[in-house]
């Protein structure tokens, strides 16, 4: 598969306007996000009914192509398109209406998610994409013609994956709850944009609510400097570094300056911004709400977890649906302290109650609190041992 690489302004906006009548578009893209705040675009792959195409966005505008994608009539299929939306999203204010992610798709018909292109390709198609490039750095030119077939890849075997899982889909009527999915997913998208992520700093877990309030300060610091400095938010300061910081609550340049990691130059210039972000979450403390205002549950909770989570596995894996993608262990802890009366007043409905988890999973799960259903083991020898009884 060869197609030429689009390097001129006038070629991009040609293909914005073949791209504005086509009933589906595959799009691909290769980027580094090691060394920017946003992942570095280095080359995009588009496949339409009616042509293939490569274009170089560090030689053209990509806001045309953008713009059309985001006003596209058919869907726009993608493997693992979180990045390809965020590009289209960040440039032109808009998303693409139809999103057909294969990643997400295939997750509905296998016990595989996420699945890598190769592996969907492979397990749906009976198809091997060509190896050999995994290691390019996409930012470097010029490209060979080894290179560009290689991310032609890509986009090769989109078209036909999107008939393949459209159909299975419909046969299990299941392209409802992949419809349901994408919305979610799209959802999570756009608030992504302006949501603060504070809490998803690792380690925060044992820290008092004073603690959090410098977490908040510090995560703010970090996103802006690594947005002015355009590179990776923890490479400005480490997860780690920043929860020490927190937990001691310092505002000593020279007590903040002795956590072992934080002996860097730019972080030593740095410092007295660090200061001050302590002295505002100390000055701004969190109210506890949520989790912690809710009661304990008792260990007997976890108990009922660690029993119900194989649970939810045996029934996805009856059902040919990716259990990594249904529901984690937390997740059916929620479930059970929300069944039990141990979530917090306001607290939504747990993940694996709502919509077609619910269907799936949720529902059984619920009926196995109430014991309307028994587990019992069917075949200790089967791969497959467990039995759900309805109870008398």
């Amino acid at each position: 598969m060869t197609a030429p690489t689009i390097t001129s302004e006038r070629d991009a906006e040609a293909l914005a306007l073949r791209l504005e009548q086509v009933p589906w578009i595959g799009l691909d893209t290769e980027f580094v996000s090691e060394d920017t705040f946003h992942p570095e675009l280095c080359l995009v792959q588009l496949i339409t009914p009616e042509e293939s195409a490569v274009i170089d966005p560090q030689k053209v505008d990509m806001r045309p192509v953008w713009h059309a994608l985001s006003q596209a009539a058919g869907p726009v299929i993608s493997h693992a398109a979180r990045e390809e939306v965020n590009f289209v999203l960040r440039s032109v204010g808009r998303m693409p209406d139809r999103v057909f992610d294969v990643q997400v798709a295939a997750g509905f018909a296998s016990n595989e998610y996420p699945a890598a292109y190769a592996s969907v390709v492979g397990r749906f198609l009976g198809q091997q994409p060509l190896k050999g490039e995994q290691r390019t750095d996409w930012r470097r030119r010029p490209l060979s013609d080894a290179q560009i077939k290689y991310a032609l890849e890509d986009v090769r075997y989109l078209a036909p994956l999107h008939a393949k899982l459209a159909e299975m889909l419909e046969q299990r009527d299941r392209y409802r709850w992949f419809e349901e999915e994408m919305d979610a997913w799209r959802t999570e998208i756009l608030s992504a944009q302006d949501r603060k992520d504070w809490r998803r700093v690792s380690g925060i877990g044992s820290l008092n609510w004073r603690s959090l309030a410098v977490v908040r300060e510090l995560w703010h610091w970090r996103q802006e400097e690594a947005r002015r400095l355009n590179q990776p938010p923890k490479r400005l300061l480490r997860d780690d570094l920043l929860v020490e910081i927190a937990k001691r609550r310092t505002d000593k340049p020279d007590q903040i300056l002795a956590i072992r990691g934080m002996q860097r130059n730019d972080l030593k210039r740095k410092v007295h911004e660090l200061v001050a972000c302590v002295q505002r979450g100390e000055a701004n403390p969190l109210e506890p709400t949520g989790r912690s205002a809710q009661r304990d549950p008792p260990p007997q909770l976890n108990l009922l977890g660690q029993f119900l989570t194989p649970a939810l596995t045996t029934i996805c894996r009856r059902a040919e649906v990716a259990a990594s993608m249904v529901g984690t262990a937390s997740d059916v802890r929620d479930l059970i302290a929300h069944h039990f009366g141990f979530s917090g007043a306001g607290q939504e409905t747990p993940l694996l109650l709502r919509g077609w988890r619910a269907e799936l999973v949720g529902n059984l799960l619920d009926e196995l609190l109430t014991g309307r259903r028994s587990i019992r083991i069917r075949n200790a020898k089967s791969d497959d041992p467990l039995a759900f009884d309805v109870t008398g």
